[in-house]
């Protein structure tokens, strides 16, 4: 297959460009690289199968010859991010949205949406269930991320239900590892950086908050799976271990062997008191779970760290 991923050097989507190189595609990477990183593809440049394009997707995209699949992960994703980043976040989720799904129609080609379980929102069903329609606050910080997200999904559905292309939709829980950004705002990034420097973790609130964490090969594996399938509505993707913030904190400073313990600072508006995906769809319909435990997986992402990590 010929296979386009917007987004392509960001976090996830570069590791989604290994995988898809990996089982034999060919991949155009295309990334305006406000948050993803050309050292995340560097590796993979030369390569007669992989071509890389910079260009803003919320601009009309023109890619000459077939595509087979069009994989839309280009968007800010942290806190950090798409709080600095609002305008061109909400562009993104539907102007990039938008033009993506105009060039898979124009192409005939499969299309895959990244969505979040932020679309849930701060959820009053726990665990998070597909048929959940969340709780959103439509006008807080957050929102902007949120409800990109939920306007790409409606936008999404609605070109398979008018325009008849195959859409696939993904909403990707907490997931980390390699080649995320160590200022990047999201959790673990955080406190690995601040283990590794030997400071305490900023834990926000006091702790209680939940979260689960599923390791970026695994997520990638789903991804690939729900591209191949034949399931149009949305599929959770993420590891249904959940923990407390402080939990996860204790764990990264035994892992690290950082004595500095933690220091608690006030909860930021809207953040979500829990998020654990119900994978049972994905089970069912993908025959997917997570494989990498979570010891494992820090592991990898603290040893990638250590080399990033300048001590305070």
């Amino acid at each position: 297959m010929r296979i386009l991923v917007t987004g392509g050097a960001g976090f996830i989507g570069s590791h989604l460009c290994d995988r898809l190189l990996a089982d034999g595609h060919s991949v155009i990477a295309v990334d305006n690289l406000i948050t993803g990183n050309p050292d995340n593809i560097v590796h993979l440049l030369g390569r007669d199968d992989f071509l890389f394009i910079k260009h803003d997707v919320t601009n009309y995209i023109y890619i000459d010859g077939p595509l087979d699949a069009v994989l839309h992960f280009a968007s800010p994703a942290s806190p950090i991010d798409y709080l600095k980043l609002p305008i061109q976040t909400l562009k993104v989720g539907a102007l990039g949205t938008h033009k993506a799904l105009g060039l898979a129609r124009a192409k005939g080609a499969r299309f895959l949406l990244a969505s979040t379980s932020e679309v849930y929102g701060d959820p009053l069903i726990h665990p998070q269930p597909e048929t959940y329609w969340g709780n959103v606050n439509p006008v807080g910080p957050r929102g902007v991320y949120d409800e990109a997200k939920r306007f790409a999904e409606a936008m999404t559905m609605a070109y398979h239900r008018v325009h008849g292309v195959e859409t696939r939709i993904v909403r990707i829980f907490n997931t980390y590892g390699p080649r995320m950004r160590l200022d990047d705002g999201r959790v673990v990034p955080n406190f690995i950086g601040q283990a590794l420097r030997g400071q305490p973790l900023t834990v926000y609130g006091d702790g209680s908050q939940t979260r689960s964490f599923c390791y970026v090969d695994d997520l990638v594996e789903g991804v690939v799976r729900l591209l191949h399938s034949d399931e149009v509505e949305p599929v959770n993707l993420g590891n249904p271990h959940e923990m407390s913030i402080l939990e996860f904190a204790n764990l990264i400073n035994r892992m690290t062997g950082n004595r500095a313990g933690v220091v608690f600072k006030p909860l930021p508006k809207d953040d979500p008191r829990v998020r654990r995906p119900d994978i049972s769809k994905a089970r069912r319909v993908l025959g997917w779970e997570p494989k990498v435990s979570l010891d494992e997986g820090l592991e990898r992402a603290i040893e990638y760290f250590r080399s990033r990590v300048t001590p305070a």
